[in-house]
């Protein structure tokens, strides 16, 4: 299939690459010049999507994909009667659908497929699509869905991916914090977190974010595989979406705060993981593997 990929971040440039791997034709562009190894490189995204069958978008928020659609040199001026938008982004579900309502009058069908996965997974095309579309038009993207990920979840109608994936991500970062906490605490009182992780695992409180950062946290190693400011970014959008569905999220609005202080300490580039630190600062503590 001949594909535009706009967004070549820490998640979209090995999508594209795996895209190309997979024998599709693919034509990049990045915001910040970028090239992908067998893709050819546009100098705008009206250029990149000038002729593709399906423009696949991946980057950092709402503004961003609105920018890529319908900004100076978008999308738009490069619309076509049977194209497909995808939006691998985490934005708004409401700006979604508006979004996909302006193209729909030009025969443009429009797909929220926000993944998890996280850097790893983006490598090994191993993503989990959540995906919010028409039936017909997942089955036309399936083989593009295979090249980059191991699973697709329908949640309904457009813009219902990108709810899905904020209710999902409400829940990592309140899992995180858990355990943030918890770890704190433990180290406060004395008890070694490397001691502590085994009983956590064995319990009823593990879980797959638990034991995905413990290493990382353990080993103080907080380079990223999910940005803390992207994070912070989709805990504000799901307080958004909240707030037009009148919905409350006191924990939510809580943790909210904590990642709003972690960025004002400079750990916006870091992996949310690093929330941790600030409460270390706070207890006076750092949480690692104790010493042999």
């Amino acid at each position: 299939m001949r594909v535009a990929f706009l967004g070549l971040g820490i998640m979209g440039r090995p999508m594209a690459a795996n895209l190309v791997k997979a024998g599709h034709e693919v034509t990049v562009w990045n915001r910040t010049p970028r090239d992908v190894e067998g893709a050819s490189t546009a100098a705008s995204p009206a250029d990149a999507a000038r002729g593709a069958e399906v423009v696949w978008m991946c980057v950092s928020d709402t503004p961003a994909v609105e920018s890529l659609l319908f900004g100076p040199q978008g999308v738009e001026a490069s619309l076509a009667d049977g194209m497909t938008i995808v939006d691998s982004s985490t934005i708004s579900p409401s700006a979604t659908r508006a979004f996909a309502e302006r193209v729909r009058p030009r025969g443009v069908q429009y797909v929220d497929a926000p993944m998890t996965g996280s850097k790893v997974g983006a490598e090994a095309g191993t993503l989990i699509f959540i995906v919010g579309g028409d039936e017909p038009v997942l089955a036309h993207l399936k083989p593009l869905f295979d090249a980059m990920g191991k699973q697709i979840f329908r949640m309904g109608e457009t813009g219902k991916g990108h709810a899905a994936k904020l209710a999902m991500n409400l829940q990592i970062a309140l899992i995180y914090e858990g355990f943030a906490e918890g770890l704190t605490l433990a180290t406060k009182l004395g008890v070694d977190a490397a001691t502590l992780l085994p009983v956590v695992q064995a319990s009823m409180i593990r879980s797959g974010v638990v034991e995905y950062k413990a290493p990382f946290v353990l080993k103080r190693d907080f380079s990223a595989n999910f940005p803390l400011r992207l994070m912070h970014k989709d805990i504000r959008l799901a307080l958004n979406a909240a707030k037009e569905a009148r919905v409350k999220l006191p924990a939510l609005e809580t943790v909210e705060e904590v990642y709003e202080l972690a960025t004002e300490d400079g750990h916006g580039d870091l992996d949310y993981a690093a929330t941790i630190t600030l409460l270390e600062k706070w207890a006076g503590v750092e949480v690692k593997k104790a010493s042999a």
